[in-house]
């Protein structure tokens, strides 16, 4: 399943997540009401255009927007509930295209009761003008997102989630 491979951060609602694993997303920071996570930008998330299909980055800002809503380690009351979307904007600000490295920032603004208020800033890494464009012979790791300030990056969209807490029944 998805590996986290630089924080140890797990995080439960991704053991079964084959959405997330097929993206090859992984998680970079988990704390309370916050999630950094990247992903590398293959041809097959591309749209006709040679960018990044806008689904590819609305469903890597809405992974980001879960793992910030739900506690890697819940307690067992938390455990009976979980937190989801009931609604959603994102807003595309710059495309981003095969090869790039993206990361997602997530953070809560506001929590009241079973309700909450995330942002979710998007940004790409600069391309390495040394890899090469396909990601099945280029290597990931000449990006090093330990050394990658996600804000020296292009933000390339803003994703606004609204969430509910419901019982998992």
């Amino acid at each position: 399943m998805v590996e986290t491979t630089l924080s140890g951060a797990q995080h439960h609602i991704l053991t079964n997540d084959y959405a997330s694993e097929w993206m090859g997303i992984e998680v970079l920071k988990l704390d309370d009401g916050h999630a950094t996570i990247r992903m590398h930008l293959r041809q097959e998330m591309l749209n006709g255009f040679g960018m990044a299909h806008g689904g590819m980055i609305f469903a890597f800002g809405d992974t980001a927007f879960a793992l910030a809503c739900n506690p890697a380690n819940p307690t067992p009351q938390q455990a009976a509930n979980i937190t989801v979307a009931s609604g959603v904007d994102i807003n595309f600000i710059k495309p981003a295209f095969q090869g790039q490295v993206i990361t997602a920032v997530a953070n809560r603004r506001a929590s009241t009761g079973r309700s909450g208020l995330y942002d979710i800033q998007i940004y790409a890494a600069p391309q390495n003008a040394d890899a090469e464009s396909d990601p099945a012979t280029s290597d990931p790791a000449v990006f090093d997102p330990t050394a990658f300030d996600p804000a020296s990056g292009e933000l390339i969209a803003e994703f606004r989630g609204r969430s509910r807490t419901i019982s998992k029944k």
